[in-house]
């Protein structure tokens, strides 16, 4: 079993399927080293959690649905790689919120994120990142996160 494998099971969580695109797009895109991840939006049962974070969520439903898409993420990057310990770092997550105008706790959200994929990938998964608040995510979902990596 793989060092991320083991880790993923220590956890406790089984990567689902990866997902499809909704649009015109592709779910991962690589060039050189780099892998690019397109925008993963929170589900529940396959379908997007929707909400807007300050009205109809609070910061720890936002920050669980951050987490949710974090192994939504990885089963994309596992999916492409075929294995994810081929991922040398994370370098860069972003982060949109789905939220009010006077919502302020965005990065709080995205550390839900942030903290798992720091759990899994240890010191490879220390990343930049950035963490915006938008008046609105495609499907109504209250989180959308895209993901950067270096990988072998």
């Amino acid at each position: 079993m793989s060092a991320i494998a083991q880790r993923l099971k220590e956890l406790n969580i089984t990567l689902p399927s990866a997902g499809a695109p909704a649009a015109a797009y592709v779910m991962s895109a690589q060039t050189g080293n780099t892998l690019f991840l397109s925008g993963h939006i929170a589900k529940v049962d396959g379908k997007p959690l929707v909400g807007k974070l300050g009205l109809t969520m609070s910061t720890e439903e936002g920050k669980a649905a951050a987490r949710s898409i974090a192994i939504d993420l990885m089963a994309t990057m596992q999916a492409h790689l075929g294995n994810l310990d081929r991922v040398k770092r994370i370098v860069k997550v972003m982060s949109l919120v789905n939220s009010t105008q006077d919502y302020t706790e965005h990065h709080l959200v995205t550390n839900g994120c942030s903290e798992l994929l720091f759990e899994v990938f240890g010191e490879a998964g220390k990343h930049a990142r950035s963490a915006f608040g938008v008046a609105q995510i495609p499907l109504g979902a209250c989180v959308e996160i895209e993901l950067i990596a270096e990988v072998e």
